[in-house]
């Protein structure tokens, strides 16, 4: 942001502003995305039953807020300097402060980024993201700096600060959008993909259906509950055994940021049809065929029947 603000001040160019202003946000999202991760990171209490995870959606969303503020304040300074040009020199030196400013902020996100990731951590995501628009619009900045340096048109320097605030604004809402989709529960398909993927690939025979499959999202952890239809037949230990292997199965695949809650449901007579137990001594129907499990049968609260 220094670095930003001392090559404004060297060139007056507004590009260069919009640049510098945008790195406002970065060091104010920062901080509120720091103080979330703390917040997140505390057990759950009482209160709190599922975590303090919520908090890391809400970071996101302010910081998304910032970002476009920041792009509507970057267009509206950009249409005042047209109306009322301000000289700007010095161009070479700006543009190469604002390239290092640049690297720093794609390194630091990427770093963010990686780690977010492997840690499911939206705040952490969201901060690099950030931090990486900044750098292709910093890189943008210097190109378009370097032509108006060349061609002496100085009112390219408003063109570019415009350009720059609406890849900005797109930016914000992605993260607000994002954000609220996360406050709302909103599903999210890759996560539900990975869980029917580890359910198909280790299918017992006793799962004669699995239904009703929920996945909520707590920052880095997530809470899964579902109904599985077993044999009625079937002794509390049993059940309680078949229901320990699907969750001991989902959390290798997750690791220890699964919450998991499954209802187990009885087998009704349609159940024969689909149930590919074979040595059922019960047993009215014959067995017709698999149902394969997807994202779009798996949701419904309903059992699967032919």
């Amino acid at each position: 942001m220094l670095i930003k603000f001392i090559a404004f001040f060297i060139t007056h160019s507004n590009a260069i502003l919009s640049d510098a202003l945008e790195s406002i946000i970065n060091v104010v999202a920062g901080a509120f995305a720091y103080y979330s991760l703390k917040v997140a990171a505390k057990p759950k209490d009482i209160d709190h039953p599922y975590g303090h995870g919520k908090i890391e959606f809400i970071s996101a969303g302010f910081e998304g807020g910032l970002i476009l503020l920041a792009g509507i304040v970057i267009i509206g300074k950009s249409i005042m300097n047209m109306l009322h040009p301000i000289p700007i020199d010095k161009l070479e030196v700006g543009a190469l402060l604002a390239t290092v400013a640049g690297i720093a902020n794609f390194l630091l996100g990427r770093f963010l980024i990686k780690t977010g990731e492997n840690h499911k951590s939206i705040t952490l995501i969201a901060d690099g993201k950030h931090l990486q628009s900044d750098t292709w619009s910093s890189l943008g900045l210097v190109v378009g700096v370097v032509i108006i340096h060349l061609t002496g048109l100085v009112y390219l320097d408003n063109v570019f600060a415009i350009i720059f605030g609406g890849i900005i604004i797109f930016t914000g809402y992605n993260l607000v959008r994002k954000s609220l989709a996360g406050l709302m529960d909103e599903a999210d398909e890759s996560i539900i993909k990975g869980v029917i993927e580890v359910l198909n690939e280790n299918r017992n025979e006793n799962w004669i259906d699995i239904h009703n499959l929920r996945i909520l999202q707590y920052g880095s952890s997530y809470h899964i509950d579902c109904h599985i239809t077993l044999p009625w037949y079937n002794d509390l230990k049993t059940s309680h055994d078949e229901l320990k292997n699907i969750e001991e199965l989902i959390t290798a695949k997750f690791h220890d940021k699964v919450e998991l809650f499954i209802h187990p449901d009885p087998c009704l007579p349609f159940s024969c049809s689909l149930c590919q137990l074979t040595a059922c001594a019960v047993r009215i129907r014959p067995f017709e065929s698999k149902i394969e499990w997807t994202s779009a049968n798996v949701m419904r609260n309903e059992k699967h029947r032919l």
